[in-house]
């Protein structure tokens, strides 16, 4: 399978185990320490610097935007990524979650700054992901986090994913989601870049902020 041919290619051990377990115990530390400052009103519950328990997508997960852990995953996956689908990248921005269980993910396409994703699974139970390898639209939707999906839609093809392994995707053409999640806990980081040769890729570069790891209340207004 390459990804050149099918827009979307699974990577066994991407990174090593002991790297996705410090990631995924670094996130769950950061989620307690976010929901502390929360509860004790350190910090405006409107301030999403730090994260949120609030994600449009994904209702009652614990969410962030550039987090700088995994930020520096974006920089040191991207030469892997960029062997794999034999592009020249630009990094977006990186995106990590802790899901509990009862969330899930709407079938849904990315926006262009998700032009070549990754989804990792960097620790807790195995969650499939589902993706429609065809690049049809195939939902209407409600809000972020609710979709109705066209009869007939493609099932899509289920991948495991095991702690340090990744699947790359085009996230712009490609419909991907998450049944309901049967799990305590998964720990997961997306990582976004754009082809350098896209009409988006000047646009999108480090997805308007001046460089990777400034917060996203730091991207160009223009």
């Amino acid at each position: 399978m390459t990804f050149k041919k099918n827009k979307y290619q699974i990577i066994r051990q991407a990174i090593s185990s002991e790297l996705a377990k410090f990631c995924h115990d670094y996130f769950l530390l950061k989620k307690k320490v976010v929901a502390h400052m929360f509860e004790k009103k350190y910090i405006s519950p409107y301030n999403t610097s730090f994260g949120t328990f609030s994600d449009p997508q994904v209702p009652n997960s614990f969410a962030q935007y550039a987090d700088t852990v995994m930020e520096t995953l974006l920089l040191n996956v991207q030469e892997k990524m960029e062997k794999e689908t034999g592009l020249k990248l630009i990094p977006t921005y990186s995106y990590a979650r802790v899901y509990v269980k009862g969330n899930k993910l709407a079938r849904h396409k990315d926006r262009p700054s998700c032009e070549i994703s990754t989804t990792m699974n960097l620790g807790g139970d195995v969650w499939p992901i589902y993706i429609d390898p065809t690049g049809e639209d195939n939902v209407t939707h409600i809000s972020e986090a609710e979709v109705i999906v066209k009869e007939g839609a493609n099932p899509g093809i289920k991948i495991d994913l095991n702690p340090g392994d990744m699947l790359i995707y085009k996230g712009y053409d490609l419909e991907h989601w998450r049944d309901a999640f049967q799990g305590e806990i998964s720990t997961q980081v997306f990582l976004h870049y754009n082809d350098t040769e896209s009409e988006w890729s000047e646009k999108n570069k480090f997805d308007g902020r001046e460089f990777v790891g400034l917060p996203d209340f730091l991207k160009s207004k223009v």
